[in-house]
Parts: C-alpha cells; sequence; structure tokens
C-alpha cells in the first residue's frame, strides 16, 4: 500500500510536473525505458524505431524514455543497441527525438554500459570493476577484464559525449543506467566490485564513479537539460547492494542535482527487472514502494516508480500521497501505444491488457526472460507498423520466430 504518513496532495496523474532543470512534463505517466533492439548494424536508431516513438509519442506520456542507448561501439548489452559516441548517425538521431516529442513529451535518452554483462559475440572482451565472471544461468558471460584508471577516464568522457549529443540532437535531457546489474550498478556493489583503489572498498569509493559521470554529463548538458539516473533500490543478491547504502547513493545523487530519480531493483544473476511472473512478484513491487516512501521522508527529489502500478485509482492514490512523482510503465505501451492517453480519459486500465505468453514449468526462466522479451520485440515491430494494439503471438510462436532472428542479429552486429 502506499504510504500514509505523508498530507494528502492535489496531484493526479493527469498534473503536470515542473523538473528542477526548469523542463516540465504535461503529465505524471512515463513510458519507461525497454530493449527496442531496433539499431541499424551501424548503430544509428532505424526508421522502424523512429516509427515506434512516433506512435509512442502520440500516445499521451508525458515523458518517454528510451531503452538502452550504447556510450562505446565497442560494447553492446543486446544485438541492434542504438550507439551514439560521435556524430555520425546524428540526422538519424535527431528524427527520432522529434518523433517522439513532436506531441509535447520530453524525450529523454537513457544511456549505458553493459560491463561485464556484456553478451557474446557481440563482445569478445567484457570489462567489469574487477575480473569476476557473473554467474548468469542461460547467458554466455566470459571473465571480464578490470578497467585500469585510464580506461575509467576514459568512461567518463564517453558517457559525457553521449549525453551531450543526445541533448544537441533535441533530446530533453539523458538518463544514466546505474540499475539492473550494468556498468555503473556493478561499480555499486559490493559483490562485483572488489577493487582496492579509490573506486571500491568503501561505499563513498564504490560510488565514486557513478557520482563523477553526473559531474561530467550535467557539465556537458548544461543546467537546463533533464539529468535523470536509473538506480536499484537492492540487487536482491547476497552480498550485492542493499537498501541502506543504495538510499545513501540516492541522497549522493539529490546533492549532485539530478532532475529524477527511477527506483527500479534486480540485475541479470537476481533478475527482479525481466518481468518474468514470480510468486515473489508483488513483494518485490511492493519493496519499491517502501523504497520509495523511506526516501521521501528523507528527500525532496522527484522520484520514478515503474512496476506493477496496474490501476489508475493506485496511481492517483500514490502520487496524492506523496511516496512518488512520475509513474513509469513498460510494457502496457508495448502492447497499447495509446495507453497514457486512455488512462488519462479514464476509458482504460493497465492490468486489462494482454501480457506475454510464459511457459507454467520448473527450471525454465531463462526461457522465460528470453520469451518476454521477444514476445514485447514483436509487438514493436507491429506498433511500428500502424497496428495500434497488438496481442503477440503464443510462446512456441515467438520462440521459434525470435530465436532465429536473435541469433542471426547476433552474428551479424559486426
Amino acid at each position: 500500500m502506499p504510504p500514509k504518513n505523508r498530507a494528502q496532495r492535489t496531484v493526479a496523474v493527469g498534473s503536470p510536473l515542473t523538473l528542477p532543470c526548469g523542463v516540465t512534463l504535461p503529465n505524471r505517466i512515463a513510458k519507461a525505458a525497454m530493449s527496442e533492439q531496433l539499431g541499424e548494424i551501424n548503430g544509428a536508431p532505424s526508421q522502424t524505431l523512429t516509427r515506434l516513438y512516433s506512435a509512442w509519442g502520440r500516445g499521451g506520456a508525458g515523458l518517454l524514455i528510451t531503452g538502452n542507448v550504447m556510450i562505446d561501439r565497442r560494447a553492446y548489452v543486446e544485438p541492434r543497441n542504438v550507439t551514439l559516441e560521435d556524430d555520425r548517425h546524428l540526422e538519424a538521431v535527431s528524427n527520432w527525438a522529434r518523433a517522439g516529442s513532436r506531441a509535447g513529451a520530453a524525450m529523454v535518452m537513457q544511456i549505458n554500459h553493459p560491463g561485464r554483462v556484456a553478451v557474446g559475440p557481440l563482445n569478445r572482451r567484457p570489462v567489469g570493476p574487477s575480473a569476476l565472471r557473473p554467474q548468469v544461468i542461460g547467458y554466455n558471460l566470459r571473465k571480464p577484464r578490470a578497467l585500469s584508471l585510464d580506461d575509467i577516464a576514459d568512461l567518463r568522457r564517453r558517457y559525457a559525449r553521449t549525453a551531450e549529443l543526445a541533448v544537441a540532437a533535441g533530446f530533453a535531457g539523458v538518463q544514466v543506467h546505474a540499475a539492473h546489474g550494468y556498468l555503473l550498478s556493478q561499480f555499486l556493489s559490493p559483490l562485483a566490485n572488489q577493487r582496492e583503489d579509490r573506486y571500491g572498498v568503501s561505499p563513498e569509493n564504490r560510488r565514486r564513479l557513478l557520482l563523477e559521470v553526473i559531474a561530467d554529463v550535467r557539465a556537458a548538458i548544461g543546467p537546463h537539460a533533464v539529468l535523470s539516473v536509473k538506480l536499484n533500490s537492492a540487487d536482491f543478491e547476497r552480498r550485492g547492494l542493499e537498501e541502506d547504502e543504495s538510499l545513501d547513493v540516492a541522497l549522493a545523487l539529490e546533492q549532485a542535482g539530478i532532475d529524477l530519480l527511477e527506483i527500479s531493483g534486480g540485475n541479470y544473476e537476481a533478475p527482479a527487472m525481466t518481468g518474468v511472473v514470480q510468486d515473489s512478484t508483488r513483494e518485490r513491487e511492493a519493496y519499491f514502494l517502501r523504497y520509495a516512501q523511506n526516501l521521501r521522508a528523507r528527500s525532496a527529489m522527484p522520484l520514478m516508480l515503474t512496476g506493477g502500478i496496474r490501476t489508475l485509482d493506485f496511481m492517483n492514490e500514490v502520487l496524492a500521497q506523496g511516496a512518488v512523482d512520475v509513474i513509469g510503465l513498460g510494457r502496457p505501451f508495448a502492447v497499447r501505444p495509446e495507453i497514457a492517453a486512455e488512462l488519462l480519459a479514464g476509458t482504460r486500465e493497465p492490468e486489462l491488457l494482454p501480457t506475454a505468453p510464459r511457459i507454467a514449468l520448473p527450471g525454465v526462466d531463462p526461457i522465460n526472460s528470453y520469451l518476454q522479451l521477444a514476445w514485447h520485440a514483436a509487438n514493436f515491430r507491429s506498433i511500428a507498423a500502424g497496428d495500434k494494439q497488438v496481442s503477440g503471438p503464443g510462446a512456441v510462436r515467438t520462440l521459434a520466430a525470435a530465436g532465429t532472428t536473435m541469433t542471426v542479429r547476433a552474428l551479424t552486429q559486426f
């Protein structure tokens, strides 16, 4: 349940929100980041991706956050991620930004580096804070090379350059991805980060790189562009990032001057973010909300909560009671691109939309995770083709089609 210890506010999903940088969101509904995998082989955003965001832009959300955009073409999270490390594709990136923002939404680019969870054969030499191989069933992950101080300096420059290019192309700002077990999340984790220099050992040192990246990005984009961070409330694994340390990171980010913090959780080794339905799912969703409540008691920073909020009444209740400021929806947008407008009009609830198929057998969670991604990817293409509502194929057809497609894409990335 949402927190009950704050004064009631007159806030609903249709209320505008002005972020500290001065950018105003026309309403409190955000399309959260989902990995579209619709870039060209050369890393440029494809016309299909641009059409997809044109549909989402018309769909009524106040904020659109893109899926992973890579800061380094040598390090991909998945096949066909968009890459932005120089201006070679700036015209296509500008077209993408215009498509999403034409109807008034703030378009924000999520920027990322996979670190040690870069998946082969796309990345033959992954890197990480320490030379520790992640143990993830169903993924071909190699032992990473520990980053040198020179490597870290280069990464800082890359984050800043990608952010600068995004804003130059017309994006309202960027979201730095520091969750889900990617590179910056790895530095925050006591389990993944066993360095003995100024980037490890203590909680303050483990968050040093993230805070340096935030300072670099702010300097690159200026005070009037959106600077958001996606942060794990916890990693949900033993010896990983825990809530108390995450709260300290969040407060440090507020002091660093970010505009919006999105609360998430989990990583590749304990995947709360994959969408696989388990008995603990609702408990984890409630955990994110409790985390937001705990943070709100200590912070006035704008907060975005994604995951598990599926009715208009509950959205309005959470907003009115002050737990969060923005409601993030992901998968509902992959089924119904106009879901935000329909929510604002009170004509549809996300909980009534179709969901991805699932194989109800023990021991197949990696397959179900893959099935979730493949099913939604099929829907992305249907939306880009002009379909207003899609229900996606069944499990067998999804796996059969996406298995071949994803394999070919992985092998033809370079």
